[in-house]
């Protein structure tokens, strides 16, 4: 167990997780506070299709991923506008259909669909140096636009109106968002994978909501709870040989289970 923390793909894959974490606590927040659970998991199902396309057609699986999520989102939007679905009904259909072609075009290039399993649910074995540098770069990209989205975002997110009478472009600061969302979904893939990657949005930040007194507080220690859940994840992943991204998802429920023995901040 201890020699395998000095294998090179082990530190690969743990220096490429504490990017996603890092990324994955902010963006988490804002998905919690807006109750978008749903349409990241969504998005994250339609990148798949991207990787398939990816595949098929011998481009980079990862800019197929983001590609497709993007196209899903705006489809969404221009969808929403459209009397007579709900949201929520919208996403169902979009994220299933995206899920079901990913499957069969992923099936298509490669003969099964079975051999890309770690797609779906993550493996440290698939996480190369390139890898690595293309995860931090992503994460820093996406956290500079955070930053720079932040008062916009929190104002929208706490009163829509009001935010457009101050001038905020909600429109505007909702896309922006949901291109980072695309974007961290595609960094994540080979972590947590893209069927698990909203939990691991999800799960730290309701953690941390419990924990937080102010927004900032909340968007840190989301990151400290998903870095520590990566952690934990992996570490368990090399000891029992199983996926990366079921092992990184149940690390962090755990945490969130402990924080319910926490009186809940004020």
């Amino acid at each position: 167990m201890t020699s395998i923390l000095f294998e090179p793909f082990f530190q690969r894959a743990m220096l490429a997780g504490l990017a996603v974490a890092l990324v994955s606590g902010p963006v988490g927040s804002f998905i919690v506070w807006r109750r978008m659970a749903y349409f990241g998991e969504s998005l994250a199902h339609s990148g798949l299709l991207g990787v398939g396309l990816g595949l098929l057609f011998s481009f980079n699986i990862t800019l197929g991923a983001v590609v497709t999520a993007i196209v899903f989102a705006l489809l969404l939007l221009a969808l929403r506008r459209q009397q007579g679905l709900a949201t929520d009904t919208l996403l169902g259909i979009l994220s299933y259909t995206s899920l079901a072609l990913g499957l069969i075009v992923v099936g298509l290039a490669t003969g099964a669909a079975s051999d890309h399993m770690d797609i779906l649910f993550g493996d440290v074995l698939t996480v190369s140096t390139h890898d690595v540098w293309a995860v931090w770069i992503g994460a820093g990209v996406v956290l500079a636009s955070l930053a720079f989205l932040w008062r916009d975002l929190i104002a929208s997110s706490v009163h829509e109106e009001l935010a457009r009478a101050e001038g905020v472009k909600v429109e505007r600061v909702e896309l922006g968002f949901i291109l980072l969302i695309a974007v961290m979904t595609a960094i994540a893939m080979k972590i947590v994978g893209l069927l698990l990657i909203t939990a691991l949005m999800v799960i730290p930040a309701a953690a941390a909501r419990r924990l937080a007194k102010t927004p900032e507080s909340m968007a840190f220690i989301a990151a400290a709870i998903a870095g520590l859940s990566v952690i934990a994840g992996l570490l368990a992943s090399a000891f029992i040989g199983g996926a990366s991204g079921p092992c990184v998802v149940l690390a962090a429920s755990c945490f969130f289970a402990l924080t319910l023995a926490v009186p809940q901040a004020s």
